[in-house]
C-alpha cells in the first residue's frame, strides 16, 4: 500500500475553516490605549548656511539673524560655530557650493563641520528647470 488517502485531512480542514469564519465575526478587537504627549516648546533654530564660492572662499549666511552674507575664513567659521553650539547643541548647517567649486573643497568644509561635531550637516541645491 504505496498510497496515502488524504480525504480525512481535506475534511479536518473545511471544519476548521467554517468555525473560523463563524466565530472571526463573534471577536472583539482589543483597543489600545496610547499615551499621550505634548508637543515640544522648543522649535528647531534656522539652518546656517555655509557658502562655498568659484574662488573657494568662504562666506556664513545665519537664516536666524537675517540673510545678510558675511565673508569668513576657515578659522572665523569655526570660532562662529564654537560660539553657536554653546547656545544652541544642535545647530544644523547647510552647505552651498557653485556648481564649478571642486568637489575636494566641498569635502573639506563637510571635515571642518564634522571636527567641530555638527551632527546635522546638509548640501542646499536648486531645482533642476524644465
Amino acid at each position: 500500500m504505496n498510497e496515502i488517502n488524504v480525504v480525512p485531512y481535506i475534511d479536518v480542514m473545511l471544519v476548521l475553516l467554517v468555525i473560523f469564519m463563524v466565530t472571526a465575526p463573534l471577536m472583539n478587537p482589543g483597543q489600545i490605549d496610547l499615551p499621550q504627549v505634548g508637543k515640544s516648546s522648543a522649535t528647531s533654530p534656522a539652518p546656517l548656511e555655509v557658502i562655498i564660492k568659484k574662488n573657494a572662499t568662504l562666506a556664513l549666511r545665519d537664516h536666524a539673524r537675517g540673510s545678510k552674507e558675511t565673508a569668513v575664513s576657515r578659522e572665523g567659521l569655526i570660532g562662529f560655530l564654537k560660539a553657536r553650539k554653546g547656545e544652541q547643541a544642535k545647530q544644523a548647517v547647510v552647505i552651498s557650493a557653485d556648481r564649478n567649486v571642486r568637489y575636494e573643497e566641498v569635502i573639506n568644509v563637510m571635515d571642518l563641520l564634522q571636527q567641530q561635531n555638527i551632527q546635522k550637516v546638509g548640501l542646499l541645491t536648486k531645482l533642476k528647470s524644465e
